[in-house]
């Protein structure tokens, strides 16, 4: 199933996409795809519809494809490559930080360059959506058998924030519009192989990253399994896995977002995001 939510109005409507193309309107099966959705048997029930026999939703104006989570999880210097491009080693364990959970905004949401920012950073990833409880899962199998679906992510980054202001990741990753989500939440049914999916992103049409998830050094499964032994996973959750090489802190000399510029990031079989940068309103 690809499911997705889509603003009509004042209105958040959550949607599937039929076998014809069309959005189908699920508002009487599902009052929105958030952690009640998916705890309640959300993805079942919705499979047991006649999907087909659904009205149609004209509008294609994209929200995040679930509703704001209770936690969003990341996990850095998640690809081997992309750790030699900015000079660090490989982990033996996942590294792992948060980011503020209303950071989550539509995939054609502009992002917002924070005041006072000069190194706001892109970084394509594949966001994992927690479908179960997940508390001292028992092995990796019992990770992947938590998880609801995949999504396109967009893990922004502030890196002076992150990096020099501090040390800690938190403030540079959660200034406000930082995780454009969506367009489709794809049911993990359909994403025949998580860990073989083509990734890219290109700035004012420009690629900068070009890569696959083939290169993650701890698979989505292991990373929930993980996670479940230091803190519960609830459904509806959301965990970027981190991203390949060709972000702008990576390049020589580094290469940042200002006003004005386009980022369009895809991953296979997920769909399409594309984002306009804009100086954040100060009041």
């Amino acid at each position: 199933m690809r499911l997705a939510r889509v603003r009509d109005a004042d209105l958040i409507i959550p949607v599937l996409a039929g076998d014809d193309g069309a959005l189908r309107d699920l508002s009487e099966h599902a009052g929105d795809i958030d952690g009640a959705f998916f705890a309640s048997g959300g993805l079942d029930r919705i499979r047991a519809l006649d999907t087909e026999a659904l009205p149609t939703v004209e509008s294609e104006n994209f929200s995040s494809c679930i509703s704001r989570p209770g936690l969003v999880l990341c996990v850095g210097r998640n690809y081997a490559d992309h750790a030699r491009e900015t000079g660090d080693e490989i982990p033996t364990e996942p590294v792992l930080f948060q980011k503020a959970t209303n950071t989550v905004v539509g995939p054609n949401d502009p992002i917002i360059i924070p005041k006072d920012s000069a190194k706001t950073d892109w970084e394509v990833e594949l966001g994992v959506v927690v479908g179960s409880t997940a508390r001292y899962l028992k092995d990796e199998d019992a990770g992947w058998n938590a998880i609801a679906g995949f999504a396109l992510s967009n893990d922004v980054s502030e890196r002076e924030f992150q990096l020099e202001r501090g040390g800690e990741a938190t403030k540079g990753k959660s200034c406000e519009s930082f995780n454009p989500l969506g367009p489709w939440l794809v049911s993990a049914d359909e994403v025949a192989d998580p860990m073989n999916l083509w990734m890219r992103t290109t700035v004012n049409e420009q690629v900068m990253q070009d890569g696959n998830t083939k290169t993650m050094i701890f698979n989505p499964g292991y990373v929930v399994w993980y996670v479940s032994q230091y803190m519960v996973l609830e459904p509806g959750d959301l965990i970027n896995t981190g991203t390949p090489p060709g972000v702008g802190l990576g390049m020589d000399p580094p290469q940042f977002l200002r006003a004005g510029d386009v980022v369009e990031i895809s991953i296979e079989g997920l769909g399409t995001q594309r984002q306009v940068c804009q100086e954040a309103i100060v009041r």
